[in-house]
């Protein structure tokens, strides 16, 4: 099948071309992201390859459409990028991801808690300064201490399950009881009740209209002072602005962000010789208790394998079939 594949990296070329020997698709690889402008590059394309900030809303759609696109294959879990009602009411199938490496995300997450709590970013500069002061580098022991884990599917599972071993007592607020948690002793609560008692709340729930900004001024109220705030999800589960309300008053002690609200315009580009406009980012920059990574939770080799496999995979079954088990 012919596919354009829109938003490449060099990462992405690579582990896409090395997949595709086994299923021998046409991929054009292109650099621009995918929007109502760039659509017409998609013309005479049966398929596209998104990614998490190519931006499908309707007018896109209507255009790939136009042009005689009818498969959509998301190279992520997450599909809020894709208008999915207007893909249906067009015809037009989507495919996505549904898990690459939970174990990649799980570990990342991990991997901010732990620099945020013993202030490994801070130390690692100070040495590279020959200052070796431990002054102002207390941290906390992670045994004993309460986490909030709101999402327990595969990822937050996962990250459950770390921390069982890292002797850490654990709430959970989900729809529903994943039994895995269940058997570790996760203790399931509503959420006004789990906030208050977490010494670290961490998010691994998809984003719908009822989970955008459910981290809140409001949530942040009830949340533990100085609790530890830590997001791989999706950026608009949380109110950036009352985010640092927060952390201006103390209610809010450490935050970790692998994702962010308006990251489109930012994350997976070098912009280190370019002024960034984007005035809320930068001011979350000037707080030394935040850690920031650019949407890198899922960067590993077992992932961008498994992506890159799953997607062909996809596509090769819509191809054969015109329907697809990960079908949206």
């Amino acid at each position: 099948m012919r596919v354009a594949v829109f938003n490449t990296k060099s990462y992405d070329q690579q582990f896409l071309t090395n997949a595709n020997q086994s299923y021998h698709h046409e991929l054009v690889f292109l650099s621009p992201q995918l929007d109502r402008d760039t659509a017409k590059l998609a013309e005479g394309f049966p398929a596209v390859c998104v990614f998490i900030n190519d931006q499908l809303d309707r007018e896109t759609l209507s255009r790939l459409h136009q042009g005689g696109t009818e498969l959509i294959a998301t190279r992520s879990a997450g599909f809020n990028h894709i208008d999915l009602a207007s893909a249906k009411e067009l015809g037009m199938t989507v495919v996505r991801v549904p898990a690459y490496s939970p174990y990649a995300v799980a570990e990342h997450t991990i991997g901010l808690i732990l620099t945020l709590n013993r202030k490994i970013h801070r130390a690692f500069n100070r040495v590279r300064e020959s200052n070796f002061s431990i002054e102002g580098l207390m941290g906390f022991d992670l045994h004993g201490s309460t986490v909030g884990i709101i999402g327990t599917g595969k990822i937050g599972s996962l990250v459950a399950k770390i921390l069982h071993g890292f002797g850490c007592k654990l709430l959970a607020y989900d729809i529903y009881q994943n039994p895995d948690c269940l058997q570790l002793g996760v203790q399931y609560l509503p959420l006004q009740e789990l906030l208050p008692l977490s010494d670290i709340v961490t998010l691994h729930c998809p984003l719908t209209p009822d989970s955008h900004h459910l981290i809140n001024a409001d949530s942040i109220e009830q949340m533990k002072r100085g609790v530890m705030l830590i997001n791989t999800s999706r950026g608009g589960l949380v109110d950036t602005n009352a985010v640092i309300q927060g952390l201006k008053s103390g209610q809010i002690g450490y935050l970790g962000l692998d994702v962010y609200e308006q990251e489109a315009d930012l994350f997976f580009e070098d912009l280190s010789n370019v002024v960034i406009q984007d005035d809320v980012f930068q001011r979350l920059l000037t707080f030394p208790n935040v850690v920031i990574t650019g949407h890198q939770a899922f960067f590993t080799r077992e992932a961008l394998t498994n992506i890159a496999n799953t997607t062909l995979s996809n596509i090769t079954e819509y191809e054969k079939n015109k329907s697809c088990v990960n079908q949206l």
